[in-house]
């Protein structure tokens, strides 16, 4: 298994020279380019090559491809993440020297803890709403500082550095980091069950929810729709709560949603006025966050109406149904949807698009806890799609377990003929190739590496 997170490792007053294990993700790049900005030296390490590591040595750091002690070199503080294995050299070599080793919150709440923070929490929807908190901040004058779990596409970094007194987050409740933070305004996007594998049981799960927003000075915007979220409503004490959803007695109601086209439209009855929004990005889901994204601005005491205009800008983040590519007619998507309600979601706002042409989703799971959990769950959200083809599991932080496979969702799936379980890495371009027709939409979809499949798949087609 993987380390668990010392919160109690005491944060210098100085990070001075850092380096990061694992320096490639969406938020360790983030934390990365921040630290940089302010004056920082910064190296690092991960598997891979990225676009995130080729950034950051843009900017000057020095990064390593492939783990290795000898990447451990005259640093002052090592950074990690939860799915940090134990016997990393870089890592074993830190605990050897005695330096301070930081979960990646404890950097991140090292560079929020001198301005007014926004933490974004749920189990889904945390990256689209935060981007959308950002560009409804900068689209009103206003520049925040912020760290995203994902590359907001107008602005094409998913961190920065901004000259206001707000900074921006994603909270990250999959490990219980997102309590650390001295969070003043707190956004639930929902309380979907997952992370179960670390919180033990669903109570567990929304006590620490619970815990985060009664941890938020200012105020606190939940969803009104989701059951876990109003079960966690009735736990805070003496907190000023801005609700929001479909639900009418939401204090932001979205009323009349149009989600059938490429652009959801919808209106917005809050105090006892309506607003009207038209989004760059499909879904309802999408309007959804775009009332949380709302009920945080209009918290923080910006115009209605120009909030809403703000956020209607939103274009959208990487990897969140991201054109890639088309070849023989066949278009080819990308998604981070990795629970069941995400990929409900995902699937619903991606047929709007494609109107009559197949869907075909090449679905990789996520965590051999997850999968064995919600199986029936994965399967019944993917009947959505015309053609699936589902991978083996991307373990990230877990060992394997027995008899846990990408096969569980595959057999659980009610309609066999448009299921192709294709366990081989490297046959799955081919495989989706043969499936797919002129007219067709390739949605990859996981929140582990099934993106690194778009090239060859696109190359498949070509072929």
């Amino acid at each position: 298994m993987t380390i668990k997170p010392d919160f109690s490792q005491a944060v210098p007053s100085n990070l001075g020279k850092v380096h990061f294990i694992g320096i490639g993700g969406s938020g360790m790049s983030g934390i990365a380019r921040m630290l940089m900005n302010s004056g920082h030296k910064v190296t690092g390490s991960d598997v891979r090559e990225s676009n995130n590591i080729i950034e950051l040595r843009k900017l000057g750091a020095e990064i390593h491809i492939g783990h290795d002690a000898n990447n451990l070199r005259d640093c002052d503080t090592v950074v990690v993440t939860s799915a940090l294995w134990p016997n990393n050299p870089e890592y074993v070599l830190a605990q050897e020297k005695n330096l301070p080793i930081l979960h990646r919150s404890q950097a991140l709440k090292y560079l929020t803890d001198k301005k007014k923070l926004i933490s974004v929490a749920g189990a889904h929807g945390k990256t689209t709403s935060t981007g959308m908190i950002i560009t409804g901040l900068k689209g009103m004058g206003n520049d925040p500082s912020f760290v995203n779990g994902g590359v907001i596409a107008a602005f094409e970094t998913s961190s920065d550095s901004g000259s206001s007194d707000l900074f921006v987050i994603e909270a990250d409740e999959s490990d219980g980091s997102f309590l650390h933070y001295q969070t003043a305004v707190a956004l639930i996007t929902n309380v979907d069950p997952d992370h179960l594998d670390h919180y033990g049981s669903l109570e567990n799960f929304e006590a620490e929810f619970a815990r985060f927003a009664n941890g938020a000075s200012d105020f606190v915007v939940i969803s009104a729709d989701d059951p876990g979220a109003v079960r966690v409503t009735s736990l805070l004490k003496d907190k000023k709560v801005i609700s929001f959803g479909l639900s009418a007695k939401a204090d932001v109601s979205l009323v009349e949603v149009d989600a059938s086209g490429a652009k959801v439209s919808f209106t917005i009855s809050y105090g006892g006025n309506l607003y009207n929004a038209k989004l760059n990005v499909p879904g309802l889901h999408n309007a959804i966050n775009a009332a949380g994204a709302f009920g945080v601005l209009v918290g923080l005491g910006f115009d209605p109406n120009d909030s809403l205009a703000a956020i209607a800008t939103f274009g959208g983040t990487e990897r969140r149904f991201e054109l890639h590519g088309e070849q023989r007619g066949v278009k080819v998507y990308d998604d981070f949807a990795h629970h069941p309600t995400e990929v409900v979601a995902a699937l619903s706002a991606a047929r709007a698009v494609v109107g009559k042409g197949r869907l075909i989703t090449v679905f990789q799971p996520h965590l051999y806890s997850r999968t064995r959990m919600f199986a029936k769950e994965f399967a019944e959200a993917l009947l959505a799609s015309d053609e699936v083809v589902v991978l083996d599991i991307y373990a990230a932080r877990e060992d394997p377990e027995p008899g846990v496979t990408g096969a569980l969702i595959a057999d659980a799936f009610a309609d066999q003929r448009r299921m192709h379980y294709v366990p081989d890495w490297d046959d799955v371009p081919q495989a989706v190739a043969n499936i797919a027709r002129a007219g067709d939409f390739v949605i990859t979809m996981g929140c582990g590496d099934v993106y690194r499949q778009v090239p060859g798949i696109l190359k498949a087609l070509e072929n």
